[in-house]
């Protein structure tokens, strides 16, 4: 399936365009494959700056004077898209990668691949058999910078995420009292802990009233708990007193320390971004009092659905393209059933996490998951399946304008005789 789920049948009518074009995009050059109308053909490489590529593109709407081009790029066509997007006469369609590959087995066996070749084969895919794919169509502005947005912060909570493996790894190779001693290492208590007493030999040479007040100060107060630390540090040994070996753990420790103390910034902000930029969004509404979604799920949540309800006519659409919608193959007597491949990952995690988070939050899908637990079905396996009932629901939401009710659902699903009704009161 092709750059999108809605694709069969589902391209209107659009102005005859001068010409069609092939674009396979690379890092340092773009190879094209141009045919227009008049049987006119052209290949040729443009070199990835922006000065070439929108020379060429100027160069196109002056020799085609604006009338309607189909371009076909693979994927999301790399960094050229943005500058793509900049020239309404360009029709653009994104293949997927694997489609070109199997098209290009079929005529050259070897499944050799280059740039030029490759272009030919968008042309041809474009040229031949638009209306089996689909024009791209991007969201609105706020969609757009709202889907950026929760992307930017989910990239820099990863990051946060390996820096806190490193520095846990790090602390159990020559400080592990450390782990102890700070409990979370994602916390102002243990950036400023460690910064202050970065191994253990200060540490040990620490007062205890000095303990007392940094722990008191970062809101560590318990007696029980204050007194457990100190003994800790009382007993503690080195778990070498190679002083070569510790002076380069320290530098080690600051420099991760200074990445998390700056993507603990970052992602603040990016917070603080997302909150402006949601509560300004027309469809926030929609998204904002669901089941467990939260300050971090409902923007993410209402970036995935955006405001073009024709992307998406039906749930199968949605369900197919964020990739919870199980594929199923049948040759002769064999039929099995498998993960689909090549779903947006981000769009997937989504609505996968915060199914996990409804759970908790919406009693029909409490219900859901302890009958599938019972059934011995994995944690995972529920939870895209929950996905997959939740798409559905939401999708009604979006397409009548109209907030998710759970008191109304369950009264549904009580009509329905469903199972997952027998939480309603």
């Amino acid at each position: 399936m092709d750059s999108h789920p809605n694709t069969q049948n589902q391209n209107p009518a659009l102005d005859v365009p001068a010409a069609w074009i092939g674009l396979d995009w690379g890092h340092r050059t773009h190879a094209f494959a141009l045919q227009d109308t008049s049987g006119r053909t052209e290949e040729g490489n443009v070199e990835h700056t922006p000065e070439a590529l929108h020379d060429w593109l100027l160069q196109l709407a002056a020799r085609y004077g604006g009338r309607p081009v189909r371009l076909a790029l693979e994927g999301k066509g790399g960094a050229a898209l943005p500058a793509l997007l900049e020239y309404p006469w360009l029709q653009l369609y994104p293949v997927n990668p694997v489609t070109s590959a199997r098209y290009r087995t079929a005529f050259t066996p070897s499944g050799a691949s280059d740039d030029l070749p490759d272009a030919r084969i968008l042309l041809e895919r474009v040229r031949d058999h638009a209306s089996k794919l689909r024009p791209l169509e991007p969201q609105d502005p706020q969609t757009r910078q709202l889907d950026a947005l929760v992307q930017a912060r989910r990239d820099a909570v990863d990051r946060r995420t390996q820096v806190l493996n490193q520095l846990t790894s790090l602390l159990k190779s020559y400080y592990p009292q450390a782990l102890q001693l700070v409990d979370k290492l994602n916390t102002e208590l243990a950036i400023q802990f460690l910064n202050r007493w970065p191994d253990l030999l200060p540490l040990k040479s620490a007062r205890p009233a000095t303990l007392k007040s940094f722990y008191y100060t970062h809101n560590v107060r318990r007696p029980e708990v204050v007194q457990e630390r100190l003994d800790l540090i009382q007993k503690a040994r080195l778990l070498s007193s190679d002083p070569i070996r510790l002076d380069v753990a320290v530098r080690q420790l600051r420099l991760l320390l200074d990445q998390l103390k700056a993507l603990r910034k970052h992602i603040g902000r990016f917070d603080e971004e997302i909150r402006r930029v949601f509560a300004e969004h027309p469809e926030a509404d929609l998204f904002r009092d669901l089941p467990g979604a939260g300050a971090q799920m409902a923007p993410r949540l209402c970036a995935a659905f955006g405001t073009l309800r024709d992307l998406y006519p039906e749930p199968a659409a949605l369900q197919k393209y964020a990739g919870v919608a199980p594929v199923r193959e049948k040759s002769g007597q064999q039929l099995w059933t498998h993960w689909r491949w090549l779903a947006p990952g981000f769009l997937r995690q989504t609505f996968v996490e915060w199914a996990g988070q409804t759970v908790v939050y919406s009693a029909w899908a409490g219900e859901y998951y302890r009958r599938m637990e019972a059934k011995g079905k994995a944690r995972q396996v529920i939870l895209r399946a929950l996905a997959f009932k939740w798409i559905r629901v939401l999708w009604k939401c979006w397409q009548e304008r109209t907030p998710y009710n759970e008191a109304r659902y369950l009264k549904q699903l009580a009509h329905r005789k469903s199972p997952y009704a027998t939480v309603a009161s």
